[in-house]
């Protein structure tokens, strides 16, 4: 195991400090060298299929700077399609973002990825963030798999019923009816929820149990991860 972080508010903190100078990267040099970093922690540290699926879906996001951005920034050309003249500023900025996004998506998985909503949740509200930011979390990463779960449930009905989208005015009203189906079941579960919520005796705050002090491995793992992480935004600014 290369993650020998084992205390979650160490791991958040982690990722918060490794994510905030992925973000302030200026090289294409040390971008890659810690987008190629984060990589192998990954594949030594989480070798399944899933995590590279979800990165995937990251990387077509990606896909559109390097569809926009050499063609929208100013700079010198390094070729031309016909009316468009790609730049090269263009294509630097979008390969420095790309490495810098994609890297902090492998930062998350890894440090955050194994932690469960409400462990999550206990966690931020130990560093001491806001309980109403901690609640609109932890019901929202609850509740959003039972909502697509419905609009799953609406979606199959509607092709049952020989639905077949098109680009005209029954599918789009088709569509509206269907958003507002989702608002109205979504409402009428969190009004379930908050009822049941009451009758266990919720009073609007959670109680979470004290977490214990953070083992020595875990302070010096954090230490090692925090210092080459300020390491590489020093040999960035060099």
């Amino acid at each position: 195991m290369l993650i020998r972080l084992g205390d979650p508010r160490l791991r958040v903190v982690t990722a918060l400090v490794a994510v905030t100078v992925i973000s302030l990267l200026r090289t294409l040099p040390v971008s890659a060298t810690a987008f190629s970093l984060t990589v192998l922690i990954a594949a030594l540290h989480r070798p399944d299929r899933r995590l590279w699926r979800r990165l995937l879906h990251v990387e077509m996001f990606v896909l559109l700077l390097f569809a926009t951005l050499p063609f929208t920034m100013a700079g010198p050309a390094v070729a031309t399609l016909g009316p468009f003249t790609v730049s090269s500023t263009g294509l630097w900025r979008g390969t420095l973002i790309a490495l810098k996004a994609s890297a902090s998506i492998l930062v998350l998985h890894v440090l955050l990825g194994e932690l469960e909503s409400q462990r999550l949740g206990a966690t931020l509200r130990a560093l001491l963030v806001p309980e109403r930011l901690v609640h609109l979390f932890v019901m929202t990463a609850r509740y959003i798999a039972l909502i697509r779960d419905e609009a799953r449930r609406l979606t199959d009905a509607m092709s049952a019923r020989s639905f077949h989208p098109r680009s005209n005015r029954h599918t789009w009203r088709s569509y509206g009816n269907l958003f507002g189906m989702i608002l109205v079941r979504a409402l009428e579960r969190a009004e379930r929820v908050r009822q049941a919520m009451l009758c266990r005796g919720y009073t609007g705050s959670y109680h979470n149990l004290t977490p214990s002090a953070p083992h020595a491995r875990d302070w010096a793992s954090f230490a090692l991860f925090s210092g080459a992480a300020i390491l590489a935004l020093i040999v960035d600014r060099l």
